[in-house]
């Protein structure tokens, strides 16, 4: 039968008594005053048994005065015990007993004669039992002694015993509260995971210093005086102090930076004048740290003489510098924010070391999740390495945040009886929804990424398969890439003609391959301010990583960033930001605060360790960097500088989708739709040429919406006439002079660059042509560029007289174009030009085809406007 542990009653306080029902009492063999042991989570109490005076059986009441120090600094209430946890103790007369007194404040201590502690002491013992490291109470004396520590008891062969007036007291020192009540905070540190070595690197420059600085005066060294610790927030700064400064022994003052700011002048130097003498004084009984938390609001970088910051930053460097050798204690200071410290912080004699926590790399996410989950019920399937793959860019803090979240959905399905109390791998991947990485909630551009996967996009096989090789591969085979010498790609082009499923592509490789996503536009980097857009540009490249590996998505990257031999002024924004970018790719600029974790170096042969942890570092090792996508459909505005190998290393073009393509991307796109029996998608792909895809999912929606439109809005089925309607009204986005343009594009640049990789080629009929016409041999690719570098144009074309036919066609077709501009322009009757301003042809219309509006003055007016108007011109 269990027992229910109730608090103390008033009168029992300090009395050492444990009230209990008789028939539990003569079941333990206990008599009246006999001594019991209480085994309760996280420590035991001993204790003299009484019984209860209402006989109630199934209770227990005690007063713990003698136990564990978790016990006495956190009292148990309301639990349920089991009679096997209390057992009798024999506890014989003690001859002698050494203990250490904590008093109250350290006046007392100072000041007080130890011959007078020590009678006192002696006093409050007598006739106590004691047990071997436990902790005395003595609160209810209402004296300035509050707590006695048994350090070892006479005789040895006892664990517990009974203090007399014959037994020898032997005091080992005298603490203060404030300073024992560190230590015992410094022993309650949870496990650390992900941050061995830096704690490791922490605690060996606090040992020295704190615990032998007669070594390093002997050796004529002065000793440390401060450390600084700098990290993103979350990552553990706060709980590494604590658990090393509980590991060295050291007692440990914390000031969090608001704190010592006041209203008054000269109130926050006061305060900060008083917190170093607290620590001065905590330092008098054994090493102390005082911790400066968020030293950034505390100490800001200077700027105006009469700034109230500026005298605590005087202050705080005129107390560091007046700390000498006797004062053995450290100042430890943690940020987010370095930049934003006083230089004169920085510098030897005051901050000497500077510690960086970067964001847990892979192997750090896995040894932290296994430490969060330890205490959790997770099922055998969550694998932790998977689950450390999926979770890029998560600090410590967001890790908890997770498993939190997870566990409440684990709560939330089993409280309705339709799972078991254990956490899955699906609670996870529904708590991954909803928390986000810290580091991206205020990054510039966009981070949320709608998934797909690659079956949702027809054609494109050997684009998907240049993508995959670029981003999935390094991810999902790492070691094949180290054991080949392998590296991963700096970056990526895609250029082709729009609606062809450039972003679309992006947003796949991005799904598949579970990495970071950051998608930036000109509206998030263009300011108009001087200097911000290259400062927002660095920033999120710091940004993406910080939470490496990461994919960069720059959209329409013509816009961004132009071609500096176009550029209207040698140092617009759009030439800063080339400049800026180009720096970034090629690695120049790295800040020391981006470090993470350790360089690995792997050997191919000769490993001892598993699979798993092999995989792991290589994943480290070759999915460290940040790689840039880019999407373009004008790739003859980009700068070559950014098209050289070891930057923009793979351009793959993105060619407008042939007939079997576009069948594709109809079946994919009439896959939840009803559609009719007489649909045929084999004629509808034969008729759409020129569409793009985004024309050919635009093509499907005007069919469904003709269909209600034409059933008044109880249409069942989509029938092939709608589609053909739907097809008459439409006009394709792409036009041959466009897809022509481009595909010359892919062959002089195929042609005219010393690339090994040539990009995939245009399926078009006309481009194909043109690519055949052009490129005859791919060993001409030295020889042209030697070439254009020696001779110029009509060099090249003596050289390599088979690009004569596509020039010539080239400047045939703009003149066709243009004559058939001006005729259309002077001939017909319904185009009407604006002799206000410079002449711009409205849309014609077109008898034959039934429409509501046109354009006048770039403005859409009703068809029966236009006989006016031309009537008024007339």
């Amino acid at each position: 039968m269990s027992v229910r542990l109730l608090s103390v009653d008033v009168s029992d306080r300090g009395s050492q008594r444990c009230r209990l029902g008789p028939g539990l009492m003569s079941s333990l063999g206990l008599s009246l005053g006999s001594p019991l042991l209480v085994c309760l989570p996280g420590g035991s109490c001993l204790c003299t048994a009484w019984p209860r005076s209402d006989l109630a059986e199934g209770f227990l009441q005690m007063d713990i005065k003698c136990a564990s120090p978790n016990l006495i600094s956190h009292p148990p209430t309301h639990l349920n015990l089991e009679p096997s946890q209390l057992s009798p103790v024999p506890c014989p007369k003690l001859r002698g007993v050494k203990i250490t007194v904590v008093v109250q404040s350290g006046e007392f201590r100072k000041h007080t004669p130890s011959r007078l502690i020590y009678e006192l002491v002696k006093d409050m013992l007598k006739g106590v039992y004691v047990y071997e490291k436990h902790v005395i109470n003595l609160e209810d004396f209402d004296t300035e002694i509050r707590y006695i520590i048994v350090e070892s008891i006479n005789p040895d062969s006892a664990s517990a015993g009974l203090i007399t007036s014959k037994t020898a007291v032997e005091i080992a020192g005298i603490q203060t509260v404030r300073h024992y009540r560190s230590l015992l905070q410094g022993q309650d540190t949870v496990p650390l995971g992900g941050l061995e070595e830096v704690s490791a690197s922490l605690k060996e420059m606090l040992q020295l210093p704190l615990l032998y600085p007669g070594t390093l005066s002997s050796l004529g060294l002065s000793c440390p005086r401060g450390v600084l610790l700098v990290g993103p927030p979350g990552v553990g700064k706060t709980l590494l102090v604590r658990r090393v400064v509980g590991e060295v022994g050291a007692s440990l003052v914390v000031v969090q930076g608001p704190e010592v700011v006041g209203s008054r002048p000269g109130e926050s130097e006061e305060k900060l004048r008083s917190v170093f003498e607290s620590a001065r004084s905590a330092a008098e009984e054994g090493p102390c740290v005082l911790f400066l938390d968020e030293l950034d609001s505390l100490c800001p970088r200077r700027i105006a003489s009469s700034a109230p910051e500026n005298r605590l930053v005087a202050q705080l460097l005129t107390l560091m510098d007046g700390m000498n050798q006797s004062d053995r204690f450290l100042i430890i200071g943690a940020t987010n924010r370095p930049d934003s410290l006083d230089p004169a912080l920085r510098r030897p004699g005051r901050f000497d070391r500077e510690v960086i926590i970067g964001a847990p790399t892979m192997q750090q996410r896995k040894d932290i999740l296994s430490v969060l989950c330890a205490k959790i019920p997770v099922c055998p399937s969550v694998d932790m390495i998977d689950l450390a793959l999926r979770t890029v860019g998560y600090v410590g803090a967001d890790l908890s945040a997770l498993c939190r979240e997870a566990t409440m959905h684990a709560i939330r399905e089993y409280s309705k009886g339709s799972g078991e109390q254990a956490v899955g791998l699906k609670h996870f991947q529904e708590a991954l929804k909803s928390v986000r990485p810290s580091c991206l909630r205020s990054s510039l551009g966009r981070t949320d990424l709608s998934p797909i996967s690659w079956e949702q996009i027809g054609g494109l096989e050997e684009v998907k398969l240049k993508l995959r090789q670029s981003i999935e591969w390094p991810m999902r085979y790492p070691e094949a890439f180290v054991r080949l010498g392998l590296s991963r790609p700096r970056g990526v082009l895609l250029y082709g003609p729009p609606g062809c499923a450039k972003t679309t592509l992006v947003r796949a490789a991005a799904t598949s391959s579970h990495c970071a996503f950051l998608s930036v536009s000109g509206a998030d980097l263009y300011s108009p301010f001087v200097g911000d857009s290259e400062k927002a540009l660095a920033q999120l490249f710091r940004q993406a990583r910080a939470c490496a590996p990461c994919i960069l998505f720059l959209d329409e990257i013509d816009s961004l960033i132009g071609s500096r031999s176009n550029s209207q002024t040698a140092h617009g924004v759009q030439t800063r930001l080339l400049s800026v970018l180009l720096n970034e790719m090629d690695g120049v600029g790295l800040k020391t605060l981006e470090r993470r974790g350790t360089e690995k170096i792997l050997q191919v042969e000769g490993a001892d360790e598993n699979c798993k942890q092999e995989e792991v570092d290589c994943q480290e090792v070759c999915n460290k960097d940040v790689m840039v996508i880019a999407a373009t459909n004008r790739p003859d505005c980009l700068d070559s500088a950014l098209l050289r190998p070891g930057r923009l290393d793979h351009i793959i073009y993105v060619p407008p989708p042939d007939q079997q393509a576009r069948l594709c991307i109809l079946k994919l796109r009439t896959n939840s739709m009803p559609l009719g029996a007489d649909v045929c998608l084999e004629e509808l792909a034969a008729k759409t040429e020129l569409y793009s895809g985004a024309d050919l999912e635009n093509l499907c929606k005007e069919a469904a919406l003709l269909a209600l439109e034409e059933e008044n809005m109880e249409a069942s089925d989509i029938k092939h006439t709608y589609f053909l309607r739907s097809l008459d009204k439409m006009t394709p986005s792409l036009t041959s002079q466009q897809i022509l343009t481009t595909g010359s594009l892919v062959c002089l640049s195929t042609c005219l660059s010393p690339r090994t990789t040539s990009p995939i080629q245009p399926t078009s009929a006309g481009s194909q042509d043109a690519a055949q016409t052009v490129v005859k041999d791919s060993s001409a690719t030295t020889e042209f560029t030697d070439i254009k570098m020696r001779g110029g144009f009509f060099q090249m074309l003596r050289k390599k007289k088979e690009l004569i036919p596509l020039i010539g066609f080239m400047a045939f077709a703009a003149t066709g174009a243009t004559s058939a501009s001006l005729y259309f322009l002077l001939t017909k009757p319904d185009v009407i030009l604006n002799k206000t301003r410079n002449p711009e042809p409205w849309e014609r219309v077109d008898p034959s085809k039934p429409q509501k509006l046109i354009t006048i003055n770039q403005k859409w007016k009703p068809v029966e406007e236009l006989e006016l108007v031309k009537s008024l011109h007339k």
